[in-house]
């Protein structure tokens, strides 16, 4: 347990991936003198990225924490992946944070995940800071993406230091607090004199940021208006003050590279950044009641924690990683956990420190810490004291976006792939996995198709489990247009017994999702009552073939309304292939037409893409409904075809450069045009064939 809670800084680093979130909790992981070499991404030898599959990438998959003591403050650092296709494991993380850095690339600017990391923020009442990374990189520009950021984010961006050179001559920073250039060279840093070509820029800028920072302070702006000189001390004060009542938003800068400003950085980040004490009480719920009750972050009160992140290992079970929000914890003992409503026991309490796992003493308010092998607790879970329940707001998964049809290499590994798919989608929220019944085929849901691939990674190298990833089928279905009557009989003759059953039936269409409705209008005895739910059988049996393409038969009405028995060779049997025979036979007299599942998506994207994107939904037979503006971004909503849609996402990402984000849900189903039920019945007849 750290001294005090005050002490403590839980800072969480996000933003689009590749802009050095890894490289800069290298950097600062080396400088803090926790690891004794630099580890860098290029080598595959980093600290934060472990997994196979992140240094196989290159970049993160998933968030990874280590803790650094800096200016007798511990900082627990959180490094989360900045992909679309792990984006849900970002925003479960930051939930641990109580201050937040978004890194900018100076070269590629704010892209979609950096606005998205950054609204994770707000909805999470987080002071932020910006890192401004990479300004010894050709065509970077740090007055650029300043701008950039002053338009989109609020509240505002104000410059804390300017950067001394640019691209290859980047060589340090000036600092406005103090008016000190800082310069680099070697890993060393000189502290110097603003230089001479500079100090016109630098002292406009300074009277800014002075304005911006006793903005937090009404008796500093008072003291400052009056033409009082400020102390360091008191820039630093009303710093911390506005930072974290989120009045504003500091921006650094520097490479992470060349090690340039990160030492200042690391100052800031103890000088400036909340506390667990700063951001004070956390709300939640009496799990039974509903009231809302408060957490302090003090050891004193009744322990409660939440769950952040699960990761998943065949060895070494399961680790359960959560941040303490009140009371504390000793090396082994139980708490309670609300969702599962169970006791859970653990043996060993543990830090965690990139890869590695740390048995510790205990853990306080504000604490991230670890246990193994908890029986029923996933990610999201509040854990507490029996006594006193509470029960903490857990933030929903981000939509699934992509599925797979997913093929066992080898014969009868089903059941293996769907107990191995089962934890690894405790460690990942993001995941989902079906056994569709209409096309008999396991799916598997996600973010995108790198996060799928990723899973099936996953699968081999812990689980030893191979499968090929297809584009699912499409489950379309039949129904008929007109209303017939039709004799169904089976009769048939050998020695001793024979088989016979005769019925007529009358099929008629029924409504759009009325389904299957049964009408018993037999009179007189013409068929016993015995046998009636036979015919029944045998037609509902033979609508799950329909007669065009194989596909099920819906929303159609059968009236069974005559018939004849033989008081020896009629049986169940015979009359239910009869009821069978009679579907048939109607079906292909009824104009028989093919159904498709018609999904109903919500498209958000920048104006800009607006013409495209409903070009391109034209040209997928889709239908818009309406649209809706949302900020600076179009909400539109349509109706498209299932078969049109199941690629969409790398094609949403390509139009809009990443930005466009859509929901689907299933809407209804609808018929299929002619000249393409033609095509279907064909490749259908094709594949059975096959």
């Amino acid at each position: 347990m750290t001294d005090t809670i005050n002490n403590l800084r839980n800072i969480v680093f996000v933003s689009h991936g590749g802009a050095g979130k890894t490289s800069l909790a290298e950097t600062i992981l080396f400088k803090s003198g926790m690891t004794n070499r630099l580890g860098k991404i290029e080598e595959g030898n980093t600290i934060m990225d472990f997994e196979p599959e992140e240094i196989k990438r290159g970049s993160s998959i998933s968030s990874a924490f280590h803790q650094l003591t800096w200016k007798n403050n511990l900082i627990s650092l959180i490094d989360t992946p900045g992909d679309q296709n792990f984006f849900t494991d970002t925003k479960n993380c930051m939930q641990a944070a109580d201050g937040a850095v978004v890194v900018i690339d100076a070269v590629d600017g704010i892209k979609v995940q950096t606005e998205q990391g950054w609204e994770f923020a707000e909805e999470f009442g987080q002071p932020c800071a910006i890192f401004i990374n990479k300004l010894d990189r050709e065509r970077s520009d740090f007055l650029k993406v300043f701008e950039d950021a002053e338009q989109s984010f609020k509240p505002k961006p104000i410059k804390l230091q300017l950067p001394i050179g640019s691209e290859n001559d980047f060589k340090g920073i000036v600092n406005l607090i103090n008016m000190k250039a800082y310069t680099y060279a070697d890993g060393k840093v000189t502290e110097g004199e603003i230089p001479e070509d500079m100090k016109s820029i630098v002292e406009t800028e300074r009277e800014s940021f002075i304005e911006n920072v006793a903005e937090a302070d009404d008796e500093l702006i008072e003291r400052y208006l009056e033409g009082e000189s400020l102390s360091n001390e008191d820039i630093n004060n009303a710093l911390r003050a506005g930072t974290i009542s989120r009045t504003f938003v500091p921006v650094l800068c520097g490479s992470t590279t060349k090690d340039i400003g990160i030492d200042i950085f690391m100052d800031f980040l103890a000088d400036c950044m909340p506390s667990p004490l700063d951001n004070g009480s956390k709300k939640g719920s009496d799990p039974k009641l509903g009231e809302k009750i408060e957490r302090k972050p003090d050891s004193n009160e009744p322990f409660s924690a939440f769950v952040i992140k699960t990761v998943s290992d065949p060895y070494a079970g399961r680790l359960t990683i959560f941040k303490v929000v009140s009371g504390k914890l000793g090396e082994d003992g139980t708490f309670y956990n609300v969702q599962k409503d169970t006791k859970e026991r653990f043996n060993q309490l543990l830090q965690i420190a990139g890869k590695e796992q740390k048995p510790i003493k205990g853990a306080g308010p504000g604490e991230i810490a670890a246990v193994s092998k908890l029986k029923e607790t996933t990610t999201g879970d509040t854990l507490c004291d029996e006594g006193n329940k509470i029960q903490y707001a857990f933030s929903e998964p981000l939509p699934k976006l992509v599925s797979f049809s997913l093929e066992p290499k080898s014969k009868g590994d089903e059941d293996k792939i769907f107990s191995s798919l089962s934890k690894l989608l405790e460690e990942d929220t993001a995941l989902s996995v079906e056994r569709n019944s209409e096309t008999k085929e396991i799916l598997l849901y996600g973010s995108g198709q790198i996060h799928i691939e990723t899973t099936i990674e996953k699968l081999k190298r812990k689980f030893n489990v191979e499968v090929n990833l297809k584009t699912p089928k499409v489950p379309y279905k039949e129904t008929i247009k007109k209303k017939v009557r039709v004799q169904g009989k089976h009769k048939k003759q050998s020695g001793g017994h024979g088989q016979y059953g005769d019925c007529w039936i009358q099929v008629e269409p029924l409504q759009k999702g009325k389904g299957f409705e049964f009408v018993d209008a037999i009179v007189g005895g013409a068929i016993p009552k015995t046998y009636i739910p036979a015919v029944e059988k045998g037609i509902v049996e033979a609508s799950k073939k329909g007669i065009l393409a194989g596909f099920p038969c819906i929303d159609f009405k059968v009236t069974l309304d005559d018939g004849t028995f033989h008081s020896v060779d009629s049986s169940e049997m015979a009359f239910k292939i009869a009821g069978s025979l009679a579907f048939k036979k109607a079906s292909e007299e009824a104009s028989p037409v093919l159904l498709e599942p018609i999904m109903k998506v919500t498209i958000v994207t920048p104006d800009e893409f607006m013409g495209d994107i409903i070009g391109d939904l034209n040209g997928r037979r889709g239908k818009v409904l309406g649209m809706d503006s949302e900020g600076k971004k179009q909400v539109i909503n349509a109706h498209v075809p299932m078969a049109e849609f199941q690629t969409y996402a790398p094609d949403l990402n390509s139009m809009t450069g990443g930005r466009g984000m859509y929901l689907m849900e299933f809407s209804h189903y609808d018929e299929v045009p002619a000249h393409m039920t033609e095509k279907l019945v064909e490749e259908m007849k094709k594949e059975k064939e096959a």
